[in-house]
């Protein structure tokens, strides 16, 4: 069984900077990529950043610039810096882990103020 405990998001204004992290325990055995989606109201889930058990990083072209995805493969933790925020990047934030399977955090809350 495989945990993930996201921490980190909230309020901020447009402009401004946050940041989340996910910390995977539990059996965990060869994780392949460790990554962030998020889902605004009425919208569907999308791909914001990911990073590969090679370290090879990708970005959905919104957040190009602005987000850095990083990964403590020791820690087994992913991080994700969100500058130069924006309205539009309001959404819930959830962690997802590929092993042989998929695993997703419960989600935490970013909301950027105009």
């Amino acid at each position: 069984q495989v945990q993930l405990v996201e921490s980190g998001g909230g309020l901020v204004r447009a402009g401004g900077s946050l940041s989340v992290s996910c910390a995977a325990s539990g059996s965990i055995f060869n994780i392949n990529d460790m990554g962030w989606y998020r889902q605004a109201p009425g919208k569907q889930r999308e791909l914001v950043a990911v990073v590969t058990g090679g370290g090879i990083t990708d970005y959905a072209d919104s957040v190009k610039g602005r987000f850095t995805i990083s990964r403590d493969f020791a820690r087994n933790t992913v991080y994700l810096q969100m500058n130069s925020l924006k309205p539009e990047d309001t959404a819930v934030y959830y962690c997802n882990v590929h092993l042989s399977f998929n695993v997703w955090g419960r989600g935490t809350q970013v909301t950027v103020s105009s």
